[in-house]
């Protein structure tokens, strides 16, 4: 989501400049495209602390093994690992 906002924002601060606009607005612009571009890293390192979480529980907790939600979690697993 946010590596879209990057590229979607780049767009905007492009247009902003081709058109002459306000300094003021570009660079507030700017701003917005950093936090953006800050997110990324952030929610992937994110993802992959949940997704560590989340293996160590599907290994520790068998007794869930039998469980819908169990299956679907392993199956996801698999096509991310």
């Amino acid at each position: 989501m946010y590596e879209k906002e990057v590229v979607d924002q780049q767009a905007v601060i492009e247009k902003l400049k081709v058109q002459g606009g306000d300094e003021y607005v570009i660079r507030k612009q700017c701003e917005v495209l950093e936090e953006s571009k800050n997110m990324v890293p952030d929610c992937e390192r994110r993802l992959e602390t949940i997704r560590d979480e989340l293996l160590a529980t599907l290994e520790t907790d068998k007794e869930l093994a039998e469980t819908k939600e169990y299956k679907e979690a392993q199956a996801l697993l698999q096509g991310t690992a």
